[in-house]
């Protein structure tokens, strides 16, 4: 059998989660799907997928050589376009790990638009604020906010920033007074932002000076962003944010931004991707399309 055939048919079967539907995704028998992936067992000496009456599942083995074979399958796509001088119009599975409500807000819309574009690109976007694996869990590559982690086998592209401002209700404010400089934060009730446990400082730009940080404390610790944005506009207190979550609020006037004359903090925002020696043509254009249509949602 040819190997290459091999792992499409065995991609294909992890994907669509059925050998039934890639076999009529390839024209072939049922049988002969398994054949293609048994072949591929038995040649690596290692069991791919469990098998079930009910469902399939990857082994941890499986998991590694079907991302490995994703991106093989990638490059093999990227040559045959490169050698047929159609690099105006991606085709296939775009694989995507974004944040929560970033990802929906402001990440999805472009990728969707793209689609629009060119039909010939699907879209398999997974909305998450854990940190997935690129290479455990077949992406493309993901959308990530904040500092990275240092990764040798990992490429990252800064291709937007968040602004970052303090918010609160008119109503929170009439109760409990004004904020002057950030050092009144302290005098206050904070809705805070924790994620893994962990609560960020407050963070203000000096400019040529080292950046200003305030720690917070509160009896409010949520993991959402959106819960924050709700329960700052009912009057629960200050709340650190993004400008794209709370733009609507503050145009309608449920939420105030308490310190306009600071600078707004700017998180950076980065498409993150495995290191490889070509990047797929449809990676290249859909981080292309982010870094230049994010910066208009922030």
């Amino acid at each position: 059998m040819d190997r290459l055939t091999s792992m499409a048919v065995f991609v294909k079967a992890v994907d669509l989660g059925s050998f039934a539907a890639t076999a009529d995704a390839f024209e072939i028998s049922g049988p002969m799907v398994g054949k293609h992936i048994k072949f591929l067992e038995d040649r690596l000496g290692i069991t791919l997928l469990h098998r079930t009456t009910r469902k399939q599942n990857l082994t941890e083995p499986g998991k590694a050589y079907y991302a490995r074979c994703r991106s093989i399958l990638a490059e093999v796509d990227s040559a045959d376009a490169l050698v047929a001088g159609d690099l105006t119009q991606p085709r296939g599975r775009l694989r995507v790990s974004l944040p929560v409500h970033f990802g929906r807000r402001c990440v999805a819309p472009i990728l969707l638009q793209l689609t629009r574009r060119f039909p010939g690109l699907e879209l398999d976007l997974s909305f998450t604020d854990r940190i997935s694996d690129l290479a455990e869990e077949g992406y493309d590559f993901a959308v990530r906010t904040g500092e990275l982690a240092d990764r040798t086998d990992h490429i990252a592209r800064r291709i937007a920033t968040q602004k970052m401002i303090v918010v609160a209700s008119p109503a929170y404010l009439q109760a409990n007074g004004t904020l002057e400089t950030i050092s009144d934060i302290a005098a206050h009730v904070v809705v805070l932002y924790r994620r893994s446990g962990i609560v960020a400082p407050w963070i203000f730009p000096r400019g040529s000076e080292p950046d200003a940080k305030v720690s917070v404390t509160g009896r409010l610790r949520l993991d959402d962003l959106n819960a924050i944005a709700d329960a700052a506009a009912d009057g629960e207190g200050l709340a650190w944010l993004p400008l794209w979550l709370v733009k609507d609020r503050l145009e309608a006037g449920t939420l105030i931004n308490v310190l306009p004359t600071e600078r707004p903090f700017l998180y950076p925002v980065h498409a993150v991707w495995m290191k490889t020696a070509h990047l797929p043509f449809s990676v290249r254009l859909a981080i292309d399309e982010l870094a230049k249509s994010l910066p208009d949602k922030m």
